[in-house]
C-alpha cells in the first residue's frame, strides 16, 4: 500500500478522486499529517502551492509507480471543452493544447478531440443569452431501475405520477410567468428524467399541451422529448409528441445485443428498438438521438461494435457514446466495486472505435463532457450528422446560458454575462417532497431568477 501524506482534508478529498483512476482504494492511502517523516511515499505539503500543483505531484507519482498515464491527466472536472474555450480568450489554439498537454498532462489525442468539439460548436449559432434560455423539465420515472443507475428516478406509479404532476403543472406555470415578465424566451426546451413516456397518454398529452401553450414562441429554436427506453413508446405518444411541436427525441438503445439488455435491467429487446425508430418515422420526428453505453458488463469490444453498427443503420441524426459510470448508489457497484478499475482498457478501444466508426459515416463531435466514477477515466461524446447538433446539449455544458430547471431533482443555474456567474437554484431531489413543497420551490424561482 502507498502511504500519502497531505496537508488538510480537503486535498485528500481532491487527491483521492485523482489515485482511483490509477489504483483500487484499496492500495493506496492519504493521511493528513502536519509534520510528516520519511515514512510516508511521498509528502504533498501545503507549500506545493495550487491544486494542480498538488494535482501534478500525485499523478507523476503514480504514473511512474504503475507505468501507466491516463488520458485526461490531472483533470477531473464535467466540462473539459468549457476549461479550452476559457483558454482561448487569452491563447491561440496550439497554446492552449500546450497547456493542456504540459500542466494538465491530457494525451495528444484527447486535446485533439477537445479541439475537434470545440471547431463544431463554432459553426452552431446560438441566440443572446440573455434574453435567450434553455428550460429543462424533469420527469423522475421510469418503468424499472437499470443495473447501473443512480439518478434521483423511481419506477412509475398512476397515483405518484398523477400528484407529481399536478405540482409540476403549478411550476411550470409559475415559471413562464415570471420569464415572460422579464422579456425572456425559451430558446431550446427538453424534457427528461427518468423515462418522460413512462407517462400515460392522457399525462403527457397535457404536460406537452401545458409546455407549449407556456414556452414555446416563434423564437424558440428546439424542442426535445427523451422517450428513451422503447417499451415506454407507442404510435399514440409520438403523435402527441410530434403534434405539440417536439422535433428531436431520444430513443436509447444503450447496447444492441439482447443478453446484455436482459442483464442490466432494461424491459425491451434490441427488436423493439427498430421498431421504435420506424415509428417515429413515420409519426413525422425528423431527428433522433441513439445513446450507446461502452464498459456495460459482460461486454466486450466486439460486442459494443456490432451495437455501433446496429444503430447506424436505423440512420440517427445524432448518437451519443456514454462511458460507463459505476456510481456509489448503483446495484452494479454493490456487486462489484472494482468494476470501473478493471474494465478502462476495454473500454477505451471501444470509444476509440466508435468514433474513428462515426467519422466516416459522416458524422462529427458536437458536445462531450465527463463524470466521476467512469471507466477507464474517459468520457460521453456527442455525436451529430452537421446540422442536427443540440442547442441544449452544448448550451448546458457551456454554462453560458441561463438554464432553468423544473421538477424534482432540477437544479436551475442563473448566467449573469457581464460577470461571467452563475447563481444555482435547486429543486429538493425526492419527487414526494417537492409535491409537499411545490409552493416554497416556486417561490426559489420567484426572487431566484432575476
Amino acid at each position: 500500500m502507498y502511504r500519502i501524506s497531505v496537508p488538510d482534508a480537503k486535498s485528500r478529498y481532491r487527491l483521492a478522486e485523482l489515485a482511483n483512476m490509477f489504483l483500487r482504494p484499496s492500495d493506496y492511502e492519504f493521511v493528513i499529517e502536519p509534520n510528516p517523516s520519511a515514512s510516508f511515499d511521498l509528502i504533498v505539503g501545503a507549500t506545493a502551492g495550487s491544486s494542480n500543483k498538488q494535482k501534478q505531484l500525485v499523478y507523476d507519482f503514480f504514473a511512474q509507480q504503475t507505468g501507466r498515464t491516463l488520458d485526461w491527466g490531472i483533470l477531473t472536472g464535467v466540462r473539459p471543452v468549457k476549461l479550452l474555450a476559457e483558454m482561448l480568450q487569452t491563447r491561440t489554439l496550439d497554446e492552449a493544447n500546450a497547456l493542456l498537454r504540459e500542466e494538465y498532462r491530457v494525451s495528444k489525442e484527447k486535446t485533439e478531440l477537445l479541439s475537434e468539439v470545440y471547431r463544431t460548436q463554432l459553426s452552431v449559432n446560438f441566440d443572446e443569452a440573455p434574453p435567450a434560455v434553455g428550460l429543462y423539465i424533469g420527469i423522475p420515472f421510469c418503468p424499472s431501475r437499470c443495473l447501473y443507475c443512480s439518478f434521483p428516478s423511481n419506477v412509475i406509479s398512476r397515483e405518484g405520477s398523477e400528484k407529481y404532476l399536478e405540482a409540476l403543472h403549478k411550476e411550470i406555470d409559475a415559471v413562464a410567468g415570471r420569464i415572460e415578465t422579464l422579456g425572456w424566451y425559451a430558446e431550446s426546451i427538453y424534457i427528461g428524467g427518468g423515462t418522460p413516456t413512462s407517462l400515460n397518454v392522457s399525462q403527457l398529452q397535457e404536460l406537452l399541451r401545458r409546455i407549449s401553450q407556456r414556452f414555446i414562441t416563434d423564437r424558440t429554436r428546439e424542442f426535445t422529448v427523451e422517450c428513451g427506453r422503447p417499451d415506454t413508446i407507442d404510435k399514440d405518444k409520438l403523435n402527441i409528441i410530434a403534434q405539440w411541436g417536439a422535433e428531436r427525441i431520444s430513443i436509447n438503445p444503450q447496447t444492441m445485443v439482447d443478453r446484455t439488455l436482459e442483464y442490466i435491467g432494461r424491459s425491451h429487446n434490441a427488436q423493439q428498438i427498430r421498431d421504435a425508430f420506424s415509428l417515429a418515422k413515420t409519426c413525422g420526428i425528423p431527428m433522433i438521438n441513439a445513446d450507446l453505453i461502452a464498459g456495460l458488463p459482460g461486454e466486450d469490444p466486439k460486442d459494443f461494435k456490432f451495437s455501433l453498427d446496429q444503430v447506424l443503420l436505423l440512420k440517427p441524426a445524432n448518437i451519443t457514446v456514454h462511458t460507463l459510470a459505476v456510481k456509489k448508489a448503483s446495484r452494479l457497484i454493490e456487486e462489484d466495486q472494482d468494476y470501473a478499475y478493471r474494465t478502462g482498457a476495454a473500454t477505451a478501444e471501444m470509444l476509440a472505435d466508435a468514433g474513428a466508426t462515426l467519422r466516416r459515416e459522416g458524422y462529427r463531435p458536437y458536445y462531450l463532457y465527463r463524470q466521476k466514477h467512469m471507466a477507464g477515466n474517459l468520457e460521453n461524446v456527442g455525436y451529430a450528422l452537421p446540422g442536427t447538433e443540440s442547442l441544449y446539449n452544448i448550451r448546458i455544458m457551456a454554462e453560458d446560458q441561463s438554464i432553468i430547471a423544473l421538477g424534482a431533482g432540477g437544479i436551475s443555474k442563473i448566467y449573469y454575462p457581464e460577470e461571467n456567474r452563475l447563481e444555482r437554484i435547486p429543486n429538493v431531489t425526492n419527487y414526494e417532497i417537492y409535491i409537499e413543497r411545490i409552493e416554497e420551490m416556486i417561490q426559489r424561482k420567484e426572487t431566484g431568477i432575476q
